[in-house]
């Protein structure tokens, strides 16, 4: 995406919401210059808060990603091991991994490894199955010419495996990205005291300040675009082959 198309896009988006707050003239629609003066006045205090769930999903991604790609390949890999493996996370996977949240809850209590548990078990399953497909889909041919150049089980993971995988990866973390922050949205509303979840939560249903309210949910918006960003970033650092012209 090119920047002039963000930065017309936003121009779009904004110049919306002011006509909108216009149209409804309601203190719970702020417009977006309210809302601009909410953020600079607590800037500070928000920045706490963004860097608390910043490091929430960062760490979360992380964890997610060392535990999800190395299975996903050996599933892809062992035929026998997918077999055994597969049925269980066709039962899981379409589950909403919101719904153990309460359970969570009982054994980690309202802790930041809980949090992070959470996004984890929403990412596992949304990047190892595109990578279990990957690894499994890898033409015989070109496994036979590594193979035939005496390459063993940790080389085809490293040369082969793992290259062909990467944009998987990827496009399965950008897709969970939306995923992740709204379910740290909702495990920050319970029993914490920061957090941009805790911080939109409080000043909606307890301070009734809209302003200080919509400059949260535009911080929340704003990690997921940086997050998206990164991405995006990183698949050019990683996989450059998609991007030759």
């Amino acid at each position: 995406m090119q920047r002039r198309d963000i930065i017309i896009t936003t121009a779009i988006f904004l110049l919306a919401w002011q006509l909108l707050a216009m149209i409804v003239q309601r203190d719970i629609l702020p417009s977006p210059m309210q809302v601009a003066v909410a953020i600079v006045a607590q800037f500070g205090v928000l920045a706490q808060h963004f860097i608390a769930s910043a490091l929430r999903v960062i760490i979360s991604v992380i964890i997610a990603i060392a535990l999800a790609v190395p299975a996903g390949l050996a599933m892809g890999q062992m035929p026998r091991l997918n077999r055994i493996f597969s049925p269980i996370a066709y039962i899981i996977y379409p589950i909403p991994k919101i719904v153990f949240l309460p359970i969570v809850l009982l054994f980690f209590g309202a802790t930041d490894f809980s949090k992070v548990l959470m996004i984890v078990l929403i990412l596992f399953f949304q990047i190892l199955v595109p990578v279990r497909d990957d690894a499994a889909g890898i033409r015989p041919e070109l496994l036979n010419s590594v193979k035939s150049l005496g390459a063993g089980r940790r080389a085809l993971f490293r040369f082969v495996y793992l290259p062909a995988s990467l944009p998987a990866v990827l496009t399965a973390v950008r897709l969970s990205i939306g995923t992740a922050v709204a379910v740290l949205y909702i495990t920050e509303t319970t029993a914490t005291l920061l957090g941009l979840g805790y911080y939109i939560y409080l000043n909606a249903s307890t301070l009734f300040d809209y302003p200080a309210t919509y400059a949260g949910a535009v911080a929340m918006g704003v990690l997921g675009l940086l997050l998206y960003f990164f991405i995006d970033w990183l698949e050019r650092r990683l996989c450059p082959w998609k991007f030759a012209s």
